[in-house]
């Protein structure tokens, strides 16, 4: 149904809007990207005339029904063009080199033709045709030739599906007639999508997907449930994206092949998604280095030279289960193969795009109003990639200390990308820039607090602001999954529960892990389950038991070891998996568990003690506090030892707990339970 906006649209895009449910009428039962058939429907059905659409759409599925290829009709389309001896088909076409006769050759998919001869002025015309292929009306003849090794089918003519010329400028000017609201309704629709079914939040990540298409060398990642169209924007919207499905890549195909001296994908695309990146693997060892240098500055060295290029990089996953979990336990890159869970390699990223926020799409969420032309729509997109609005920001506001050089171009970038689609006339202000900040910062946080959990203390600065110019306010911005992991829940524990932080026996990680005592009447057996094996956690066990059979009755003379049976398990939250330094906290929880006094709330142990009670400190204590801020603890049980270390820690990291400071066991107990 025709709204205000679709007459808006028609009004000031003449010829350069469709109905999008169009698109979905004719695209069902063919796979043929949104931007091939919005060409067609481009020609024949750009007008709010019911008696023009209805014959234009019409006019397009009569082509499409004579002219796209679809892969199990491939010989009848080969036999009619035998038999006609030309004909016209749609489908898609690349091309390579052969170097043994210095000649092009292209393979044209769904039709199957392999080895078919292009001329030298296409490829310069249409380097694309080198990189991944491009949709092509292509008219194709068929000449026999018993002498000849090439194939008997010749390309007469090729035409890329694109509109001929876009006028920018046109575009650029229109845009003034419609209100910030208006126009973002105008952008979801010419995706696709039907704005007034989604939230706000899903309204803006879907908007900020589109960034890559508008800034040159943008890093972005979206990882989240599966059927939100993560995808679908870089596979079916625009000609200038490829989508390069999970598995093995090559430094040859991604950035240049040596042999052919030919630049690969980030050369001849604006953008390349990487879908299914858990799959994701680098054939070459230097791939992934490769791969950094490129997204840090736009440029690779292969030989003597380097080479720049534009593309903007994506990368996209899934996430399984609960994000809520995964922050406590894990991080949210998690999903990316082992060989590239690299601090460095992420560090590079400009946003983190929140998938778990967009719904799963369902037919509600699909438009059948107006949008603009899939072809028109990516050409101006691309060609805002010509200008920057990265300086919007230093108007106004002013960045605060927590950010680094690389956190500022992030947050430029996003900025820039998100102006350039709002407002690509340049007509904003104060509050505008100021919507497009909170925006870039809490997406680049986002990736900085998955850095702080990957690579620590290097990137524990996390606390994002901004300060404005005009009253010098500093306003920060946080994350909504990261504001409280919870891990350690506020309130009084049960008598034996605690939190502490171990250490893992090979490696040297650290992590957090839960303590729970089961106490019933017994004869003094102990058992446990949860520490894992190996000699050490077994012979750590034996000494926090053996030193509290040996002082008890310093703590207490009215309870008895051997009243009782008691059963501890722990709980390995960060999955360090081998469990050591657990010494002092088994202590602890025993003591609590028998004298009946729980922990103080939201505490959390460091340190440890060895075989007759001497104390050992913490290995890493700016790490040890950073997992336990982390998991959400404001009381910290600390060795006395530990005071050596305190200038390693941030001030600001200090200041987050009360501490309670210990210098034997029975003290550390005791400081625990709340006795003085």
């Amino acid at each position: 149904m025709t709204d205000e906006l679709d007459k808006k649209l028609n009004e000031h895009y003449a010829g350069k809007v469709v109905r999008k449910d169009l698109t979905k009428l004719i695209k069902e039962g063919m796979n043929v990207p949104s931007y091939v058939l919005e060409y067609l429907l481009g020609m024949y059905c750009a007008t709010d005339d019911e008696e023009d659409i209805e014959s234009g759409t019409a006019m397009v599925k009569q082509i499409l029904a004579d002219n796209y290829v679809r892969p199990d009709e491939a010989e009848k389309i080969k036999s009619k063009i035998r038999d006609r001896g030309q004909f016209k088909i749609i489908d898609k076409v690349t091309a390579r080199l052969n170097e043994h006769n210095d000649t092009y050759e292209g393979q044209i998919f769904n039709i199957n033709i392999s080895r078919i001869r292009i001329a030298d002025d296409y490829i310069k015309m249409y380097d694309k045709l080198l990189g991944g292929g491009i949709w092509c009306i292509i008219t194709l003849a068929y000449e026999f030739d018993e002498n000849s090794k090439e194939s008997p089918f010749k390309i007469l003519s090729l035409k890329p599906v694109q509109m001929p010329a876009t006028d920018i400028n046109e575009y650029i000017e229109a845009r003034k007639h419609f209100s910030k609201e208006e126009w973002m309704q105008v952008l979801l629709r010419s995706m696709g999508m039907e704005p007034t079914n989604l939230s706000p939040i899903a309204q803006q990540h879907l908007i900020a997907r589109m960034i890559p298409l508008v800034e040159n060398n943008f890093n972005m990642v979206e990882l989240g449930p599966r059927g939100t169209g993560k995808s679908y924007l870089f596979e079916q919207i625009s000609p200038y994206s490829i989508l390069v499905s999970g598995g093995q890549t090559t430094v040859a195909n991604l950035f240049y092949n040596m042999g052919r001296h030919q630049v690969g994908l980030v050369g001849t695309w604006d953008v390349v998604a990487f879908d299914e990146v858990a799959g994701m693997k680098m054939k070459d060892k230097d791939g992934v280095q490769i791969m950094k240098d490129y997204m840090a500055n736009g440029s690779f060295s292969r030989g003597k030279d380097s080479i720049a290029a534009d593309a903007s990089m994506v990368f996209l996953g899934n996430i399984d289960g609960s994000i809520e979990n995964l922050v406590k336990v894990s991080h949210l890159l998690s999903p990316f193969p082992k060989e590239m869970i690299d601090a460095a390699f992420f560090d590079r990223f400009h946003l983190y795009l929140p998938g778990w926020e967009i719904p799963k799409m369902r037919p509600e969420f699909f438009t059948d109003n107006y949008g603009f032309i899939t072809d028109y729509f990516s050409e101006c997109l691309r060609e805002m990639r010509k200008r920057t609005f990265s300086d919007a920001i230093q108007k106004y506001f002013r960045l605060g200390k927590d950010l680094n050089q690389r956190d500022v171009i992030a947050v430029k970038h996003t900025v820039s990308g998100l102006l350039k689609l709002l407002y690509p006339d340049g007509n904003f202000g104060k509050e505008e820039v100021k919507e497009c900040l909170e925006y870039a910062l809490i997406g680049r946080r986002r990736i900085k607090e998955q850095l702080k959990k990957i690579g620590g203390l290097e990137f524990f600065d996390v606390h994002f602001s901004y300060i404005d110019l005009e009253d010098n306010e500093e306003h920060f911005v946080a994350t909504p999954e990261c504001k409280s992991s919870g891990l350690i829940p506020e309130g009084e524990l049960l008598a034996g529960c605690l939190f502490c932080i171990a250490n893992q026996t090979e490696g040297g990680n650290k992590g957090l892990v839960r303590l729970d005592l089961q106490k019933m009447q017994g004869n003094g057996k102990f058992e446990h389950t949860g520490f894992g094996s190996g000699t050490t956690i077994r012979d750590e066990l034996k000494e926090a038991v053996n030193y509290l059979r040996s002082n008890i009755s310093r703590i207490s003379n009215d309870i008895k070891f051997g009243d009782y049976e008691l059963h501890l398990k722990a709980t390995d939250i960060h999955g360090i998996s081998t469990l050591s330094g657990m010494e002092l906290a088994v202590f602890i929880s025993l003591v609590s568990g028998l004298c009946n006094r729980p922990v103080q709330p939201q505490l959390c142990i460091l340190g440890s003690m060895s075989i007759g009670g001497t104390i050992i400190g913490t290995t890493d204590l700016p790490g040890a506090l950073e997992i336990a801020n982390d998991a959400g603890a404001k009381r910290i049980l600390i060795p006395a030892i530990d005071m050596m270390q305190y200038g390693n820690v941030p001030a600001d990291l200090m200041t987050k707990f009360s501490l309670e400071v210990y210098t034997d066991p029975i003290d550390a107990a005791f400081k625990a339970i709340g006795v003085k």
